[in-house]
């Protein structure tokens, strides 16, 4: 019979793991195969590094509420953005135009 091996991450590789898969604009499923880390270890490490309040702190963290806040904020951001070009050219425009 054979044995699975189980890999050993440094808490440094988690803690990076987590980082990307909460930063990047990818499902988490993706960053895992990426990093090569089952997507259940993944989520884990996101539980137990970032969602996860401090012992005793009485509050609790709704992932799913976060992940949607942090998408619809980053949809306004690059909206947001795309709008701040869009008057930066408009005032160059302008600007040409008054003189």
């Amino acid at each position: 019979m054979t044995q699975k091996k189980t890999n050993s991450y440094t808490d440094e590789f988690r803690k990076g793991a987590v980082k990307l898969a909460i930063e990047s604009n990818q499902p988490v499923a993706q960053s895992a195969r990426e990093l090569g880390v089952n997507v259940n270890t993944l989520h884990t490490w996101i539980n137990k590094f970032h969602g996860e309040p401090p012992p005793g702190s009485g509050k609790q963290v709704n992932d799913v509420h976060l992940y949607e806040e942090l998408k619809q904020l980053r949809l306004e951001n690059a909206r947001l953005k795309e709008e701040w070009e869009l008057l930066k050219k408009a005032a160059a425009f302008f600007a040409k135009e008054s003189r």
